[in-house]
């Protein structure tokens, strides 16, 4: 396994941000990490890097080892379903699109995020009402530090909203190295979305499918997102914040248009629709048109218009977040993991 040094993340991170690693190395299996780490480059907190679609780097890197444990197999089935294993290195739109192709349901709805399968549990990734944790079974993860394997059960990961016991307790402690999913043999459609619905009466379909579905949800994706090969960008950068329903009703009175969502006994926000409202939909700099931005059509997602650093992006994110706190009193969390 060879070793790189001063190697440009650039191509390895969706905001395009320039940052190097001093050391750099890809694994694809569980023994090609465990021998990586014995070396004194990576010994001492690696960043493990995926697809990275939801990274920012705010700084150059001493040692990264990206992922590329592969393959995807079906490894059981019972009353719940069937169990399907794939490796953490694997693009998570191919596990969609494999899982359509053998009719099993419950990725539908998350088709087309991007990044790599090992994210998907890391972010508890969701998208049109599913959330991967509904699907989960099972993952396999690398202790750094320790040189084991472990396995997490759904309920060992500790799924929130965009969250997971990856993120927190034990953020920079584990290397997935695959998820087990459980899915259905006959599907129970999730249509809760209305654009959903509105996008396969466009299809003309009258009947959904695990394919109608996906094609509808690509087609809304596309059409509101933009593509990071085109324009530097990690997607929704922000958390739908969650407030009471006393908060909501305050809000709501004296914004009688925003956007809001029930959830239980509480009310999430369109973080969005809070930021457009504070004036930063398509923002850019006319002294700096080719640094960070925010994207025209969706205020959710900030851009890289071609040679913003990963701190600058940072920069404007903290601005936003103050801007949406005066105005609405609300706070805006990250969803994108910032690596300095």
């Amino acid at each position: 396994m060879q070793v790189h040094t001063h190697v440009a993340l650039k191509p390895y991170n969706t905001f395009a941000v320039e940052a190097f690693a001093e050391h750099y190395a890809t694994f694809s299996s569980p023994e090609a990490l465990q021998e990586l780490l014995s070396r004194k480059a990576f010994a001492h907190s690696p960043v493990i890097l995926g697809g990275g679609s939801n990274v920012l780097f705010t700084g150059n890197p001493q040692a990264v080892l990206k992922n590329e444990v592969t393959g995807i197999e079906r490894v059981g089935e019972d009353h719940h379903g069937i169990y399907v294993k794939a490796g953490a290195g694997e693009r998570w739109h191919e596990l969609v699109r494999y899982s359509i192709d053998q009719g099993w349901a419950g990725l539908e709805n998350l088709s087309l995020i991007p990044g790599s399968v090992g994210a998907a549990p890391m972010q508890n990734i969701g998208a049109y009402g599913v959330e991967v944790k509904d699907v989960i079974h099972s993952l396999e993860a690398f202790h750094l530090r320790e040189k084991r394997r472990v396995i997490f059960s759904a309920a060992d990961c500790e799924f929130g909203y965009r969250e997971s016991v990856f993120k927190h307790r034990y953020r920079g402690e584990f290397a997935i190295l695959n998820v087990t999913f459980c899915l259905k043999k006959e599907p129970h459609f999730n249509l809760s979305y209305g654009t959903v619905r509105q996008e396969l009466e466009r299809m003309g379909v009258a009947k959904p499918t695990l394919r109608a579905v996906s094609e509808a949800i690509i087609r809304i994706r596309s059409s509101k997102l933009p593509d990071p090969a085109v324009i530097g960008n990690a997607g929704s950068f922000f958390k739908n914040p969650e407030v009471s329903a006393a908060t909501y009703e305050r809000l709501k009175e004296a914004f009688p248009d925003m956007v809001a969502y029930p959830v239980e006994d509480r009310f999430k926000l369109a973080a969005g629709w809070l930021i457009e409202a504070c004036g930063w939909k398509g923002y850019r700099d006319p002294e700096r048109p080719d640094g960070a931005g925010v994207h025209e059509r969706q205020a959710l997602v900030l851009v890289n218009h071609g040679r913003a650093s990963g701190s600058e992006i940072l920069a404007l994110s903290e601005k936003i977040r103050e801007s949406v706190q005066k105005k609405f009193g609300v706070s805006l969390h990250r969803e994108v993991n910032v690596i300095g």
